[in-house]
């Protein structure tokens, strides 16, 4: 990035069914976190970008994200709402950084929050203009496409695609935020309901409430502020739709990657951390492979090697991922940046990556044609 952009302050609730607590709740807590982690008062943030996918759906509520500023004192704040599904979050980011690095403030805050467990809410699809979905092709049975066609091609195992399960419970044990905190086995995870053969329950993220919050600002605040995590890249990317789609080899997730590799100035070898839309146990092995982990077809055995590990070569969802903490949608993208925040601040505990410098977030949300409408990558360093 040309102008420099820090996160300067962090917060996040817990996520998990919290059927006693509103949306505004939520949102709130996380922004006060924020807010208080960054050592800044409501006056001093410039923009605020309210990250939800469902409250206009579920609640009718279009402009929730000024009631949100508004609880925290920011009655006067510009504020724009931002639905890109599972991306929203992080688009909501993609766009405080623009603020940003554009001088148009000095400060921007980003907040996602989701209230999910809800009796009225539904099966979550691309929607009704999408003749693919109305023939089934809902995101379960996409994936379990995807996971079917890597088994032929590269003999990905049903014991490789639970090890990423089984990889991120573990990880989400260290995790005092995360829905999920007890350990599975393999056994156990392909044992589990089946959701969209061969994908397992406990091979698909879970529904959650919660919220997370994040403050950017510039190089001088950041002086200011004793902020030392910068932004290195953030981009937003479309998928081409193109037909028939490589259902194993991800055009738009390699290509949206490697443009966040280009604009930060290094290569997948430079990572020390990760983490990525788990949404499904498949899903984490292609993201393996578009980002540059392992090469096509290496992914399933490079979760079952221990690479992508707590401990191993390039640790991936040490927060325990989308499988293990939930998946709020509005929240999930920010939340994921606040975690590599954690991590090159040494501030994760238990599941603190040593020495962690460079971390890339990856999230990806809506189907179109078998192609990703949404992609995100963020690269943040110490």
């Amino acid at each position: 990035m040309s102008t420099p952009v820090y996160v300067a302050g962090i917060g996040s609730t817990a996520f998990a069914r919290q059927p006693e607590r509103s949306l505004l709740d939520l949102a709130a807590e996380a922004g006060r976190r924020a807010l208080a982690d960054a050592g800044l008062a409501p006056s001093e943030i410039g923009l605020g970008a309210f990250a939800n996918a469902l409250a206009g759906k579920l609640f009718g509520d279009l402009t929730v994200g000024q009631n949100a500023f508004a609880a925290l004192g920011m009655a006067r704040l510009p504020v724009v709402n931002v639905e890109n599904a599972c991306t929203s979050g992080s688009t909501a980011f993609y766009l405080a950084c623009l603020a940003v690095r554009a001088g148009e403030v000095e400060c921007a805050m980003v907040i996602g929050a989701e209230k999910m467990c809800v009796p009225q809410l539904g099966l979550l699809s691309s929607g009704d203009s999408e003749l693919d979905t109305l023939l089934g092709l809902v995101t379960p049975a996409s994936f379990a496409m995807r996971a079917r066609r890597h088994m032929a091609e590269f003999g990905t195992t049903a014991a490789q695609l639970a090890q990423v399960s089984v990889k991120n419970r573990r990880h989400g044990m260290l995790n005092p935020l995360a829905q999920f905190r007890t350990e599975v086995t393999v056994e156990e995870v392909l044992a589990s309901p089946m959701i969209a053969d061969p994908l397992t329950r406990l091979q698909s993220c879970p529904m959650a409430d919660g919220a997370a919050a994040l403050i950017v600002c510039s190089a001088s605040m950041a002086k200011r502020l004793g902020a030392r995590v910068v932004v290195r890249a953030a981009t937003l990317s479309t998928g081409n739709y193109d037909n028939p789609q490589d259902m194993v080899r991800w055009r738009t997730d390699r290509e949206g990657a490697y443009q966040a590799y280009e604009q930060a100035g290094i290569g997948p070898e430079d990572l020390d951390v990760v983490e990525c839309h788990d949404a499904f146990s498949i899903a984490e092995i292609l993201h393996y492979e578009a980002l540059g982990l392992c090469a096509p077809g290496e992914g399933g055995r490079l979760v079952a090697a221990g690479a992508t590990a707590l401990g191993g070569r390039v640790p991936v969802n040490v927060s325990g991922g989308l499988l293990s903490r939930g998946h709020p949608v509005g929240a999930t993208g920010v939340e994921q940046i606040v975690e590599l925040t954690r991590q090159l601040r040494g501030t994760a505990g238990a599941r603190q990556v040593p020495g962690a410098r460079l971390g890339l977030a990856h999230c990806m949300g809506g189907d179109r044609a078998a192609d990703t409408k949404s992609m995100t990558v963020a690269v943040l360093a110490a």
